[in-house]
């Protein structure tokens, strides 16, 4: 007689691992907000570099000739990696310095580009566009992030309100998501996202927004409360944006840094989204979006 086939181990949840993450990233996150510069500008580089060594990683995949549909991984640290951190660094450390003299942070900007992507060129041919593409995408977010803490007066409830509304739309979005289920959002992006998740997110983003208006002595709380829900779309765009990039690039997480969240990147993927926007707000208005809404 046969013995008994062992049963099958289930995979563990990865609730479990989000949460620790959860419970050691946020006090850090809250302490640096609080103490603003240079704490905070340190953690958004600290972050910024990270990341773009991510991106470059998952841009240095080249396909597998005897496999066409695989990619094979990136060299590490690749020359180009090692280049890109340098440059986010040395721009993002200018650029929260208190004035920047002659130099513009659009130049830096494009110089930065434009260095990183000749020098990927070398190995990577076209596909170096895509290095320069990640220049771009990290150190846009991030410069807007150091801005939104440093405005006097706003900078520190302008951060937190940004934060916690992201937190509340992912947390919203993943309860939504598991317990009612439904429709999918974007299958072929992202097959785990479903418009029930948005819509919890877009709830749990309103009543941030709402809580926000009323610690801040806003007369109503509707017109925070309805920016805040179409934040919510903007952070799942943004959550969408950079889960097509790790598709097209073949890879399911952009690191491992982080259990449960995968890199740093995926971890703030909406948030880099939103900050760009609400940054975006504030200079078309001229002043913080929590000053006048």
């Amino acid at each position: 007689m046969a013995a008994p086939a062992e049963p099958t181990a289930k995979p563990a949840s990865s609730l479990t691992p989000r949460l620790i993450s959860a419970a050691v990233l946020i006090p850090i996150v809250a302490l640096a907000a609080y103490a603003g510069k240079p704490a905070w500008d340190f953690l958004v580089i600290a972050f910024a570099a990270v990341m773009i060594g991510e991106w470059c990683q998952m841009a240095g995949r080249r396909r597998d000739p005897a496999h066409p549909g695989m990619r094979l991984p990136a060299p590490h640290p690749a020359p180009e990696t090692m280049v890109a951190v340098g440059l986010i660094v040395e721009g993002l450390v200018i650029f929260s310095r208190e004035g920047y003299g002659w130099i513009n942070p659009w130049a830096e900007l494009a110089f930065g580009v434009a260095v990183t992507t000749l020098f990927a060129a070398l190995r990577h041919r076209a596909a170096a566009l895509w290095f320069g593409l990640g220049i771009v995408y990290v150190a846009v977010p991030c410069a807007a992030i150091i801005t939104l803490r440093g405005e006097p007066g706003i900078g520190l409830a302008q951060i937190l309100w940004i934060v916690v509304l992201v937190i509340a739309v992912d947390t919203g979005a993943y309860f939504a998501g598991r317990s009612i289920g439904g429709p999918k959002l974007a299958p072929t992006i992202s097959p785990k996202k479903t418009w029930a998740g948005l819509i919890g997110g877009l709830v749990a983003a309103a009543i941030v927004g709402a809580a926000t208006a009323a610690l801040l002595g806003r007369p109503s709380p509707w017109p925070l409360a309805l920016l805040s829900a179409g934040l919510a779309v903007v952070e799942q765009a943004g959550d969408l944006a950079e889960s097509a990039f790790k598709r097209h690039f073949g890879v399911k997480d952009a690191s491992h840094i982080i259990p449960g969240h995968g890199g740093a990147m995926d971890r703030v993927d909406g948030l880099v989204a939103v900050a760009v926007v609400v940054a975006g707000i504030n200079i078309w208005s001229g002043s913080s979006v929590l000053t006048w809404l």
